[in-house]
């Protein structure tokens, strides 16, 4: 293990750029350091040998790595992939930063939870996942945490955004398409925009490195909950899209029990999360979810008027 250095031309090696947090870590990281941005095509995280090459060859001060097998119900029968890349690929990643004194940023997930709690999670609660996905995203975490490195892994939970496969895009698709839907009432969680992730990561990493201090990765290395403010639930989430989008003309939202919707993988019926550390070593408040939702809605409202225009 090397001690934590920042060279002068301070690369940030970010991967999964495609991905809803992945690609918004493009535009906020920018101005931190020479940013090098590398998709699927750039860069196969399923072959370790070359993310290990890459590593080596761009040699970054931070590496930011947003990348996830992230499909919940495909894992429980696709273990080998899911494990790959949110385990094997963390570690790898971290034993390169531990050998190149680099800072390793990592995304993790509420699933590492199981749900039983009546409280918001803190970091040192207990993890039980319930599911494949959940178990990948806390062997990656645990992978990160032996490899010796400095590091800083942020749990999220329920991200949405502009663009991917997500809850938010879901449910506006399939308003436009029915009259009434039937949502999950009976979970609890903080759905989070990929932008707030991304905004309140490059807040971090320029804290880290305006102190130029290698100390300072390492007293504050470990886990973070970094999720939006408050709660709600799917049910509470839908109705909140449709009344922003649709107004009068949403369609009817039923509340349903998760019983009601079954799926391959068991979800925690409490996803929320304490973000009292995040705020404590770092200064940040984070915007509640509902703020956060209307943002990213005016933003895609605003996308789309500029499209219309530029088409007419």
């Amino acid at each position: 293990m090397r001690e934590v250095t920042m060279n002068q031309e301070r690369a940030i090696l970010v991967t999964g750029v495609n991905g809803q947090v992945g690609f918004e870590l493009m535009r906020t990281l920018q101005g931190l350091g020479r940013v090098v941005a590398l998709d699927r095509k750039a860069l196969d995280l399923s072959d370790l040998d070359r993310v290990r090459a890459v590593v080596r060859e761009i040699k970054p001060a931070i590496i930011v790595n947003p990348a996830a097998y992230t499909a919940v119900d495909a894992a429980e029968s696709d273990i080998d992939a899911a494990m790959r890349l949110n385990a094997d690929v963390p570690r790898t990643l971290a034993q390169e930063a531990a050998d190149s004194g680099a800072v390793l940023v990592h995304y993790s997930t509420d699933y590492v939870f199981d749900g039983t709690k009546s409280t918001p999670y803190a970091e040192d609660d207990r993890t039980n996942p319930q599911n494949v996905y959940g178990a990948s995203k806390l062997a990656g975490e645990r992978a990160i945490a032996e490899s010796g490195c400095a590091y800083l892994v942020f749990r999220t939970s329920w991200v949405y955004g502009r663009r991917g496969k997500n809850f938010l895009l879901t449910m506006l698709r399939l308003g436009a398409e029915r009259p009434e839907l039937r949502v999950v009432a009976d979970q609890i969680g903080a759905p989070t925009w990929s932008n707030t992730i991304a905004t309140a990561t490059a807040h971090v990493l320029a804290q880290g490195l305006a102190s130029e201090d290698a100390k300072w990765w390492r007293e504050r290395s470990g886990i973070y909950h970094l999720t939006a403010a408050g709660a709600t639930s799917w049910h509470g989430f839908a109705q909140a899209i449709f009344d922003i989008a649709m107004g009068e003309l949403a369609p009817k939202v039923l509340p349903i029990s998760a019983s009601e919707y079954p799926v391959p993988a068991k979800r925690p019926g409490n996803s929320r999360m304490s973000q009292e550390k995040l705020a404590e070593r770092f200064g940040l408040c984070l915007p509640s979810w509902d703020d956060a939702l209307r943002l990213c809605m005016g933003d895609m409202a605003s996308g789309a008027r500029q499209t219309d225009a530029t088409l007419t």
